[in-house]
């Protein structure tokens, strides 16, 4: 159930990068220096037609993805009992992972929703659990409108992109870097999405945090194994 009243917070996409200033080199790829602000340009550009791409998938082949990706999830998690898993709500045509969350409730997890409270600040993570209370957010994402705030063992993002290193590119927004770097001790993460969001590199600069792993309907990336 959504609440009708206006939040008093709001929710992002969540994202493990915000983008790199207008001057100086990117990290270098291929040989190449490119500015940030090259950079800055490409990941808007990359990021759309990635996009694009993602929602004219059919609904139902997205949907068997999402099961596939969830099932693959659950095995590399491994025991859940006792654990606190950050998911997200679905947007965009992204994995919806919310059937994943019920099963991991079931099997005695803690499940969270990230939130924004400030922007340009860390994110918070909610406890939920299907039926609890929702208010919509940014973009009408619903975000828990109660719950304590938790921190969370294991943390899941959606991808719009991600490179072979596990690098993530996101929605530009931030608040994953942010929340990542302030937090008391370091989550699993894990990255989730298609098959067809893999790309050769994001251009990854010095604030970008790869994931542990990434998975798709078809593969589990692991950065571990791409630095190997």
């Amino acid at each position: 159930m959504i609440a009708d009243d206006p939040p008093s917070t709001y929710a992002s996409p969540p994202c493990f990068m915000h983008e790199a200033g207008d001057d100086g080199p990117a990290e270098a790829a291929g040989g190449a220096v490119p500015l940030r602000s090259d950079v800055k340009r490409w990941r808007k550009a990359e990021r759309e037609r990635l996009i694009a791409e993602r929602l004219a998938v059919p609904n139902a082949v997205r949907s068997g993805h999402g099961s596939r990706i969830a099932a693959a999830l659950e095995a590399a998690i491994g025991g859940v009992s006792g654990v606190t898993i950050s998911a997200y709500w679905p947007f965009r045509g992204e994995p919806d992972l919310r059937p994943f969350m019920e099963r991991m409730t079931s099997l005695g997890a803690r499940c969270a929703l990230p939130v924004v409270v400030e922007k340009a600040a860390p994110l918070v993570f909610r406890a939920w659990r299907s039926g609890d209370r929702l208010e919509r957010g940014i973009w009408n994402i619903p975000v828990p409108a109660e719950g304590a705030d938790v921190l969370p063992d294991i943390v899941i993002a959606p991808v719009v992109g991600f490179d072979p290193s596990c690098y993530r590119l996101g929605y530009g927004g931030g608040f994953f870097d942010r929340t990542l770097a302030a937090l008391p001790r370091k989550p699993r993460v894990f990255g989730v999405g298609y098959e067809n969001a893999a790309i050769r590199t994001i251009h990854p600069q010095p604030h970008d945090i790869p994931m542990d792993t990434v998975i798709t309907e078809d593969a589990v990336y692991s950065a571990a194994e791409a630095s190997s």
